[in-house]
């Protein structure tokens, strides 16, 4: 029963806050909104604010914005004004209103990030060696498992992903490394080797490494509340930029589409956070929210990117798209969206049976 609350939570409260940006960026425009809904399909309450209904409906999972007016020559409900009508607006008001879900997502993440950066820190991984390969360029040189790489050509090395950043930056040239190895300092030097590497999606590199590997010491260090705000929006950026990746190594097979998850997936990955706790939870819900945020900006029709599409392209020729042009691409890109869905759900279930 928690679980499934914790779906419910997640995923409800996820599209609902996507639902709130494009409220109230609309409402700051001053376009009309008839109803705000949390949930979908029959309304159990409500209540009315203004023009505004406010209501609670009976599938909790997610919510919506009617705007009045969302099309040309659309009948407007019973209170409202021509000049409340998204579609007489300026296609940049109607384009940051359709953004703001997004942002929203990207958001809500950051906000995440940034409180549990700053209640429990971070813990970084340190750069000591844990393994070093036979016949490897650091095993011929003499580094040993224990050994603390403190400082290459210089630098300091104050964690594992700045001692990799710089044997990857190498072109070939000897590296000057400070090791500190049963409290006593000295220093060698070292030339990586060119060898292949398998990457975070599978793809095969040839890259200068070193042969070793961390022996998996962590240090955990608290954060300012700026410096979590800081960590937060940093982490932000990287999920984000990796989200993007994986979706052009989709694109190109480099991933393969039998890996491609859906609603059945995210539900258990939900399941499996809430009972790892708290931060876990919170964490994966971040990571979703960016996930929406990245998704819904794909310039596929039906998807807010879509929409962004049209009104950029409306601004640039001074006229919207025709009717008929619309139609077809809202169309295409619901038969495009929906084949997605269905594929994802087959590999949610085959998923069981592999």
């Amino acid at each position: 029963m928690l679980s499934f609350l914790a779906v419910i939570l997640v995923l409800g409260g996820l599209i609902f806050f996507h639902e709130l940006g494009h409220f109230l960026i609309a409402r700051a425009f001053g376009m009309g909104v008839s109803v705000f809904s949390l949930g979908f399909g029959t309304r159990l309450v409500g209540l009315k604010r203004g023009k505004t209904e406010y209501r609670i409906s009976a599938f909790p999972l997610g919510g919506y914005v009617q705007l009045v007016g969302e099309s040309p020559g659309a009948e407007l409900p019973d209170g409202f004004t021509q000049a409340e009508s998204f579609a007489v607006r300026a296609p940049w008001q109607r384009m940051l209103v359709v953004l703001a879900g997004p942002v929203f997502n990207f958001i809500l993440a950051w906000l995440i990030f940034w409180g549990l950066s700053w209640v429990h820190g971070t813990q970084e991984l340190l750069p000591v060696i844990g393994q070093v390969t036979n016949a490897s360029a650091a095993h011929e040189a003499g580094l040993l498992s224990g050994d603390q790489v403190l400082m290459i050509d210089g630098q300091e090395i104050a964690v594992w992903p700045d001692l990799v950043n710089h044997i990857e930056a190498n072109q070939g040239s000897p590296l000057h490394l400070t090791i500190l190895r049963n409290r006593t300092q000295f220093s060698l030097d070292i030339t990586p080797r060119m060898q292949e590497k398998r990457n975070l999606f599978g793809e095969v590199k040839i890259m200068p490494m070193l042969g070793i590997a961390p022996k998996g010491e962590i240090v955990a260090r608290e954060l300012s509340f700026m410096a979590a705000s800081w960590h937060g929006a940093r982490q932000i950026w990287e999920v984000s930029a990796l989200m993007v990746m994986g979706i052009v190594k989709l694109i190109e097979r480099v991933i393969p589409w039998t890996d491609m998850g859906g609603v059945i997936l995210i539900s258990e990955m939900i399941h499996q956070e809430a009972q790892n706790g708290l931060a876990s939870l919170l964490a994966l819900t971040a990571l979703i929210s960016i996930n929406l945020g990245v998704l819904n900006l794909l310039p596929i029709p039906v998807l807010d990117g879509g929409h962004i599409l049209f009104f950029f392209l409306e601004m640039v020729t001074g006229k919207p798209l025709s009717p008929t042009v619309q139609n077809a691409a809202l169309r295409i890109g619901m038969t495009l969206l929906l084949m997605l869905m269905i594929f994802a759900t087959i590999n949610d279930i085959l998923r069981h049976f592999r």
